[in-house]
């Protein structure tokens, strides 16, 4: 039996030992299979493809559509490669994958893993309507209190609040297994990323980031996505963590 993590309720773990294999871009058809091989030979032709940090580099690429983006992408940690070797062994140890919205969570392939898939947002909205602070960071608070985010695969793809709100739990000692944020926008979007990459740095927690204002949902899916195909690859032997 093939199991989809996406369609799990919230928090909740799967029982089957069995995966789907993972498909590159989610292409299953032959047809789907060389239109994703081929786009990624393009991406390889425009970044390098050395490092497991190239990989993240070219997804970003691929999930931007433009080969400029590959400048903007920020890794934290003992060398560019640490964030991808953590989130890769995350995923191998079936840990959480915890979004901060709902279109973050749709993003995460189904395939390749036995990871939880939760989301943030629709937790805490007692501390949201408390605190006049926004959902998504009350979301992140709340599941913090619970103890979600440590050794977790943390994901921030939209609300910048919820990258600032992930930032003060690692402060205070919450300690995920490796931080994805791209949020995205004008308003404190580039700040929360330089803050958490600034906190994670100081605390040695994994990240990848960007810089600017872009970002987003479909971006933070994808470099995510790209975690659980070099755990794949390490499955398959042709990646060694």
């Amino acid at each position: 039996m093939t199991i989809n993590t996406n369609d799990a309720t919230d928090g909740e773990t799967n029982d089957e030992d069995d995966f789907e294999e993972y498909a590159d871009l989610g292409a299953t058809t032959e047809n789907a299979m060389d239109i994703a091989e081929t786009s990624m030979d393009r991406v390889r032709r425009l970044v390098p493809d050395e490092t497991l940090a190239d990989r993240i580099r070219q997804k970003s690429v691929h999930a931007t559509g433009d080969p400029e983006f590959q400048h903007l992408v920020r890794f934290t940690g003992a060398d560019e490669d640490e964030p991808v070797r953590t989130g890769a062994q995350a995923v191998l140890d079936e840990q959480p994958i915890v979004t901060d919205i709902t279109m973050v969570k749709a993003g995460i392939t189904g395939r390749g893993h036995d990871c939880p898939v939760r989301k943030a947002i629709g937790n805490g909205a007692e501390l949201a309507a408390e605190t006049g602070m926004t959902r998504t960071a009350a979301s992140v608070l709340e599941l913090d209190r619970e103890g979600v985010y440590d050794g977790a695969i943390a994901v921030v793809g939209n609300a910048p609040t919820a990258a600032l709100a992930l930032a003060d739990c690692i402060e205070d000692g919450t300690r995920p297994a490796v931080v994805v944020a791209t949020p995205v926008g004008f308003v404190k979007a580039a700040e929360s990323r330089e803050r958490l990459r600034e906190v994670a740095a100081e605390h040695g927690v994994p990240t990848i980031t960007n810089v600017g204002r872009r970002g987003g949902s479909g971006l933070a899916a994808g470099l995510t996505n790209e975690l659980v195909h070099v755990a794949s690859d390490v499955r398959e032997g042709a990646v060694d963590l």
